[in-house]
Parts: structure tokens; C-alpha cells; sequence
């Protein structure tokens, strides 16, 4: 999956350890995810990737034009199993398809 995490590089704690981390950048949701969430990530298309990357010579503007959903058709949905909702797990079985039935229904829908 391809994705618009940039690197946080440099920023140290108060001690002078080094911390690495990103940002998931989000935006509104286009037609297949906004029955599900309210927002989305901000998902590049591979022609837009270099120039985001590119700081050097990627105005903000132009820079910030890139920030929008991606057009649904390019995109799939299944649901998933409830382990999503636990940090503990990070592997494949958490985007395995799973059928309606072994979904719990109380409660709202979530992405996290």
C-alpha cells in the first residue's frame, strides 16, 4: 500500500534520545469509506508520490493540491475482524476478509 508518511527526523526528547515517528496525513472521506468513517488517509497516486517527496521543488501549494481522497474505483473494502481494535495484534489475519456473521453488530463502525 503506498502511503503519505513522512519522516519526523531530528526531533529529540528533553534527555537528547532521538525520536523517529510520522504522521498519517487524513482528509474527507471519499464514497466507498465514508459509510464506514468520517475521515481517510491521504493515499498518493503513484504519479504524485516523487513530487511529494521532493521538497526542494514542490511549492506548498502544489504540495497541498495533493492531499485529497483517492477516487474510490481504485480501492476495495471488506469487512474485518474486531482484532483491529487491539494494538496487540499486527499481522495478516487483520485485513482477512471475514463473513457478516462473525462480525458483532452492537455499537458504532469503526476504522480503528
Amino acid at each position: 500500500m503506498r502511503n503519505t508518511e513522512r519522516d519526523w527526523l531530528g526531533v529529540s526528547q528533553p534527555d537528547g534520545k532521538r525520536v523517529e515517528s510520522f504522521t498519517i496525513i487524513t482528509t474527507e472521506p471519499n464514497e466507498l469509506v465514508r459509510p464506514i468513517h468520517n475521515r481517510m488517509p491521504v493515499i498518493l497516486q503513484p504519479e504524485d508520490e516523487e513530487q511529494w517527496l521532493d521538497v526542494s521543488r514542490t511549492s506548498f501549494a502544489k504540495a497541498r493540491s495533493l492531499l485529497k481522497p483517492l477516487p474510490a474505483d481504485l480501492m476495495d473494502a471488506h469487512d474485518v475482524s474486531t482484532i483491529v481494535n487491539s494494538a496487540k495484534y499486527d499481522g495478516p489475519e487483520c485485513i482477512q476478509p471475514v463473513s457478516h456473521d462473525e462480525i458483532p453488530r452492537a455499537g458504532q463502525l469503526s476504522l480503528l
